[in-house]
């Protein structure tokens, strides 16, 4: 008797070690789904800020969610983004003025981002992936006021494809600090992005324009994946 409830506890350990190492070689979190609706509860530590937004016709609720920090950061850059390449496509505005101006913007809402996701980067221990998005951007915009400044004409024929590129990375990075298959999925779709622009010569700001401010309105409307 006692050798079979010996056998027992033993074949339990072994079926228990097996959930742990599987659990461990499961990089992303397979519990969720990609990219769901947002669920009703929060934690204590994303409700802090939290924006509630709800519609109603009368009695009639038409709609109703929140936005978190995070969230909040991706409205902000998107907000910015959309005059940034509405201009460069359609208004007859110096490249000088819009570098000067497009710059201050960045510098901003480098400034809010950091000041909305500085928390939750802590809390998931990713403060790399924070400092990444701001090199990144700064990178950006010292390589495109170059590109208008001093006539690097090579860097000012591909700015779409910098952006582009550079918010791939961005989006990469933080796929993997956070273990997302979302981001990481957004990321790819950036770079997939970049090899279509030639075949759509003349269109390439309103295009890469929408691509970003489309990706980034999505993953502030929805909940993603994350470990």
């Amino acid at each position: 008797m006692d050798k079979k409830i010996n056998t027992a506890f033993s074949r339990l350990k072994s079926l228990s070690f097996l959930k742990i190492s599987n659990d461990k070689m499961n990089f992303f979190n397979n519990s969720v789904p990609p990219l769901r609706r947002k669920q009703a509860t929060l934690d204590i530590q994303d409700m802090e800020g939290c924006w509630q937004l709800h519609w109603r016709i009368g009695k009639l609720k038409v709609y109703s969610t929140f936005y978190t920090r995070l969230d909040q950061a991706f409205i902000v850059w998107a907000l910015l983004l959309i005059p940034m390449f509405l201009t460069a496509q359609f208004l007859p505005v110096s490249w000088n003025l819009q570098a000067a101006v497009w710059s201050i913007c960045s510098v901003i809402g480098t400034a809010i981002m950091v000041s909305l996701t500085h928390s939750w980067a802590k809390r998931r221990k990713v403060n790399w992936v924070l400092y990444c998005w701001v090199v990144l951007v700064v990178v950006g915009v010292i390589l495109t006021d170059l590109a208008v400044f001093v006539g690097w004409g090579e860097v000012l024929l591909n700015l779409c494809p910098l952006w582009l590129g550079l918010s791939a990375l961005g989006y990469l990075c933080t796929g993997w600090g956070v273990r997302s298959r979302t981001l990481l999925f957004t990321g790819m779709l950036h770079l997939l992005g970049i090899f279509i622009l030639p075949y759509i010569i003349g269109w390439q700001f309103l295009a890469s324009g929408m691509l970003m401010i489309f990706c980034l309105l999505l993953l502030a409307e929805f909940e993603w994946d994350h470990c």
